[in-house]
């Protein structure tokens, strides 16, 4: 009789263990194309609108970070002096940068390179950027 009572309690025991799955925390790297994420940022005595392109995100609800490109628009006048011929207020951009977000509200580190001018050398700026996942 006490045979026959451990044997159905490990009995029990085992179906339990095979039948019923644990789930660990959701934590996922992946790659991606597009986020949603729209951002606005401020950058070089200027703004830019970034969206998240191409990128590698880590997940951990709710919570994600992506490191990955920036497909931007740079918006900033040109102050060159005199006569000299300036650039356009709006000027499209590739950056990159890592991008934080919880639950819609996204916090963004952009880096866009500023062209070689006459007088400046070229360079990477970085910024900080507020925006909304979609």
């Amino acid at each position: 009789m006490k045979t026959q009572l451990q044997l159905a309690i490990y009995g029990g025991l085992a179906l339990c263990m095979l039948n019923f799955k644990g789930k660990a925390q959701a934590t996922q790297i992946k790659p991606t194309l597009f986020e949603g994420v729209v951002v606005l940022s401020y950058i070089d005595h200027g703004a830019a609108i970034n969206c998240t392109g191409p990128a590698i995100k880590y997940t951990s609800k709710p919570f994600s970070l992506l490191i990955g490109l920036l497909p931007s628009l740079k918006i900033k006048e040109d102050k060159s002096a005199g006569n000299a011929p300036k650039n356009a207020i709006i000027i499209p951009s590739l950056g990159c940068g890592v991008t934080a977000i919880y639950k819609h509200i996204a916090l963004q580190m952009p880096m866009l390179y500023t062209a070689k001018t006459s007088t400046k050398d070229g360079k990477w700026n970085v910024g900080v950027g507020l925006g909304y996942k979609f």
